[in-house]
C-alpha cells in the first residue's frame, strides 16, 4: 500500500504513545484547516487525507474499544467536516479545543513538566 507516512507505516507509528499518535494527527488537521481557510482545496485535502491515514493506523493496532470508538467517532466527523455537509456541525474552534489537549500533554510529557 502507498502510505503519506512511510516511517510511521514501517511500525514508528506503535512506537508511539496514544497522547503522541493523537497531536501528530491533530497537527495535520491543523494544516488542513489552515489551506482550507486560505481557499487552496488541494492541499486541505491531502493534509486530511494524511490525517486520516493516521487515524486508520489507530483503528488497526490493539487498542482498547473506547479509543477505537473515540477514534471511529473522530473519523466519521472529520469526514463529515472535510467532505460532506456537516451534519454534526463542526467547527475549526472545536478541532482545536479537542487536539490542543493532547499537543500540550505531549509537549509537557517532552519536557518533563
Amino acid at each position: 500500500m502507498n502510505y503519506q507516512h512511510q516511517a510511521l507505516a514501517g511500525g514508528g507509528w506503535e512506537k508511539l504513545s496514544f497522547i503522541e499518535q493523537m497531536a501528530h494527527i491533530g497537527s495535520e488537521v491543523e494544516r488542513a484547516m489552515k489551506w482550507r481557510n486560505k481557499g487552496n482545496a488541494v492541499y486541505s485535502r491531502m493534509a486530511i487525507e494524511r490525517a486520516l491515514e493516521l487515524i486508520d493506523f489507530i483503528l488497526r493496532t490493539r487498542q482498547p474499544l473506547s479509543k477505537l470508538r473515540e477514534m471511529a467517532r473522530v473519523r466519521e466527523c472529520l469526514v463529515d467536516d472535510f467532505y460532506a455537509d456537516n451534519t454534526h456541525q463542526s467547527t475549526d474552534e472545536l478541532w482545536r479545543k479537542y487536539f490542543y489537549a493532547f499537543a500540550l500533554a505531549c509537549a509537557r510529557k517532552k519536557n518533563n513538566v
